[in-house]
């Protein structure tokens, strides 16, 4: 692609785990609002739960989540005692006990977790929910604080899929982003995940780090399929130090140019193509077999703030410093700081911070905006039947968008289709539709 169409299309904009995304949430919606929409959601239907927990052994440098070092466990465990009590006050604001039908730690790193603590946790959802026999149960696992008893511990809790951070396996590579992980010590978590019995294995690879090049991507992404994961990740780099100060630890000169970031990204996905995984949405790759593959292939393949799910549920409760909850009503955000989130537990109140009331025009926008995320097309007819004549505009808008985009659209007035070349940029595609992207004042990364 030429280099001008390039630096067009890989502008910064919002990686769409959302609609409205994050930066528009707002303090109007608060804990009063967020457990009227608990007690609001339909009895009959499952839930699913999205755990954080905010604390790493040691700070990488690239990482864009909301996390922090820590180097003693009580403030793990000050915490733990309060995502406790958080699980028992969502679950009484909702109608009724509810089922569960997919659960996900994510972090920072839940491995900082110890095992006690850890059946702890599994108690206390028991109690609280009716945890389905299939329930997938997904945890992020760091392979460098993944001891054999914490393994054992997230088993015995019912994890079905590990998710492993590797990045990059090049040492340079590793020192210039603040994560020593060998090859070696990745396999034998693997390996150890596998002897407990955990059925998938997923891992996730950047490209556009620092000191990065094709063939240092190369290198590791055959060190990864060597490990015959069921899934790869493979995500670009989003260096936004004005949001992670973190990040200007990283020397920016070192971080690969656009057109090198693209080549890593069109070399990756093709490396991972010739060794048999499926590519899915615009980061994800599986095996024929994994669940994602055949929810993909059904159209059932959904997006969310975790990335590409299975997770038909309409209700996602986020749990936690900072976790994001999916609700029909709209969006809630709990308290970011740690110790505000403590404290607002505490006293006996859902944390909520933050949030966004859907109106009918963002869950239009919202469902197509997914659609192109997860299949690259999206089609009026099949919005028209969710939402009827609502959606009749959208028809004149796909039609302009098109004559604009000639060569990375194909529109026949039903079928919006983001063209095979085109899909790198989904992204930026998917923007034309944002109603809310030309007030929002937040800084994005490259879509590339």
């Amino acid at each position: 692609m030429l280099t001008s169409s390039l630096i067009r299309y890989a502008q910064p904009v919002p990686r769409y785990t959302s609609y409205p995304t994050a930066p528009h949430f707002h303090d109007g919606i608060d804990h009063v609002s967020y457990a009227r929409w608990l007690g609001e959601t339909d009895p009959h239907k499952p839930v699913s739960l999205y755990l954080h927990v905010p604390f790493c052994d040691r700070l990488c440098w690239f990482c864009g989540c909301h996390t922090k070092q820590v180097r003693r466990y009580d403030p793990i465990a000050d915490y733990l005692d309060a995502l406790e009590a958080e699980i028992a006050l969502a679950a009484k604001a909702l109608p009724g006990r509810r089922h569960v039908s997919a659960i996900h730690f994510g972090g920072g790193s839940p491995t900082v977790i110890e095992p006690d603590d850890i059946d702890s946790l599994r108690r206390k959802l028991d109690s609280a929910f009716d945890i389905d026999p299939d329930c997938e149960i997904s945890v992020e696992i760091d392979p460098r604080n993944a001891r054999p008893d914490k393994l054992e511990a997230w088993h015995r809790f019912g994890m079905t899929r590990a998710s492993l951070g590797v990045q990059d396996f090049d040492s340079d590579v590793q020192r210039a982003i603040n994560r020593l992980q060998s090859f070696e010590q990745t396999r034998a978590v693997v390996e150890a995940l596998r002897d407990v019995g955990v059925g998938s294995i997923n891992l996730d690879i950047l490209y556009g780090l620092p000191l990065q090049t094709t063939e240092t991507l190369r290198r590791t992404i055959d060190l990864a399929v060597s490990m015959r994961p069921n899934r790869i990740a493979l995500f670009g780099y989003a260096h936004v130090p004005w949001m992670k100060k973190h990040q200007s630890l990283i020397d920016q000169n070192t971080l690969p140019g656009l057109a090198e970031r693209f080549d890593m990204a069109s070399f990756g996905a093709a490396q991972l193509a010739e060794a048999g995984y499926i590519p899915l949405g615009i980061d994800h790759f599986a095996d024929e077999k994994d669940n994602l593959s055949a929810a993909a292939a059904t159209g059932k393949m959904r997006r969310n703030f975790q990335g590409y799910t299975t997770d038909e549920a309409e209700t996602l409760i986020g749990l936690g410093a900072s976790s994001i909850g999916n609700l029909p009503q709209g969006y809630v955000q709990n308290a970011v700081s740690v110790g505000d989130y403590i404290r607002r537990v505490r006293a006996g109140a859902l944390t909520t911070s933050r949030g966004f009331a859907l109106s009918p025009s963002d869950r239009i926008i919202g469902k197509l905006i997914e659609s192109l995320m997860c299949n690259f097309s999206f089609s009026i007819a099949d919005l028209r039947r969710t939402f009827g004549s609502q959606v009749d505009h959208l028809q004149i808008e796909a039609a302009a968008i098109t004559a604009e985009e000639k060569d990375m659209i194909d529109f026949d007035g039903d079928l919006f289709l983001v063209k095979s070349a085109a899909r790198p940029f989904v992204r930026t595609i998917a923007s034309r539709f944002d109603r809310y992207l030309p007030t929002n004042k937040a800084r994005h990364s490259t879509a590339v």
